[in-house]
């Protein structure tokens, strides 16, 4: 089945990012984001993505690594439709694990065609298809084969990647994916030399619709690329043309951010030490009465929950991945670096859990 075609008009997607959308976060976003629509139906993210995973370590790898590898690929019912992203330069090898990925049940499989780091690269893989379309062209049709993508069994294949390598390809190279005929393409507005330095071109965007109008029109796109709000990634939707947007660093230490009812503060001010419970928000805008501001002591309770989420699902994993949601979840408010401090140190739930109870006593005192 092609969920894709079952979306929302303009629909908001999490990003894949490694070390930061595993399982743990995924259901973090998936909890703290749901909320009751207007027509009654549950709201969150419209579609997840999974870390980017290696189809050659999925195919060659030892026992023991695969086991930590499909710790990558491991999802609830609750973050559907969920998505998982491979990466190869070899088409027997994403073949085999897009077929790996439908038999474990996924609602689509994505190929990183744009990641620009230079380990990936340096496998032909992620930016580096910029500079091979004909190998590109060969993946997609592997992952479509394995995925048994259009047959009833079938799942869906889309695409990520960015406006070109060096310089804006928008014509050749996104033409070259179109081309396939995916069922979405997500397209990063920038390019692999711009990396993250300059602002998202999204006005880019407005010219992959229209080559996607001409050579593939089920097609989805989507836009990705400094979302920074979910009325902003509905602004952004709506300006360019696009079918969707894709959140990524915004997403850090807010797994509200789906949720148009509740919010992050815009400011923590400091308050009296007397008489006053410390925990109060105070922020820059109050004027919407529909918004509930999280406080911090939801904001550092959700960092403990999601902590004890990430050793459970993630035994294999390094706890020092967590440490990068640490610095999300703990700043812009009076006291905060000290904390980050705390926690750069510490190595389990249990004493994440104890220092936070202890920061937040003294916060009421």
């Amino acid at each position: 089945m092609n969920f894709w075609q079952t979306l929302p008009k303009h629909f908001l997607a999490v990003a894949p990012m490694a070390d930061v959308t595993d399982a743990a976060f995924r259901r973090m976003i998936a909890k703290y984001s749901a909320h009751t629509r207007a027509d009654g139906t549950l709201g969150g993210p419209d579609v997840m993505w999974t870390e980017f995973v290696a189809a050659d370590g999925l195919i060659r790898a030892t026992p023991e690594g695969k086991v930590k590898l499909m710790a990558d690929l491991i999802y609830a019912n609750e973050e559907r439709p969920v998505v998982a992203q491979l990466f190869t330069s070899n088409v027997d090898h994403m073949e085999q694990a897009a077929r790996l990925c439908l038999d474990l049940g996924f609602d689509g499989v994505d190929i990183n065609m744009g990641c620009p780091d230079s380990t990936i690269e340096k496998q032909g893989c992620g930016s580096a298809m910029i500079k091979n379309p004909q190998k590109a062209v060969e993946i997609i049709k592997a992952a479509k084969r394995g995925a048994r993508m259009g047959e009833a069994d079938g799942i869906p294949i889309s695409v990520k990647t960015r406006l070109g390598y060096n310089h804006d390809q928008v014509e050749d190279w996104i033409s070259v994916i179109l081309a396939e005929c995916p069922a979405a393409l997500t397209v990063h507005a920038r390019t692999r030399k711009e990396m993250s330095k300059v602002p998202a071109r999204w006005e880019r965007l407005e010219r992959v619709v229209e080559l996607r109008n001409e050579l593939s029109p089920e097609t989805k796109i989507i836009g990705n690329g400094d979302v920074l709000t979910r009325a902003d990634g509905l602004a952004k939707i709506a300006a360019s043309g696009v079918d969707g947007a894709m959140v990524g660093r915004a997403l850090f230490g807010n797994p509200w951010f789906f949720n148009p009812s509740r919010r992050l503060p815009t400011r923590l001010t400091a308050l009296p030490t007397h008489g006053v419970n410390r925990d109060t928000i105070i922020t820059t805008d109050t004027s919407d009465s529909t918004i509930e501001y999280i406080t911090l002591g939801e904001r550092l309770q959700v960092m403990v929950e999601h902590t004890y989420l990430f050793t459970e699902l993630l035994p294999f994993k390094n706890f020092s991945v967590m440490k990068k949601h640490f610095k999300a979840y703990v700043n812009g408010f009076p006291g905060a670096a000290e904390l980050r401090t705390s926690l750069m140190e510490l190595e389990s739930g249990a004493e994440v859990e104890s220092v936070v109870e202890a920061f937040l006593k003294t916060r009421s005192l």
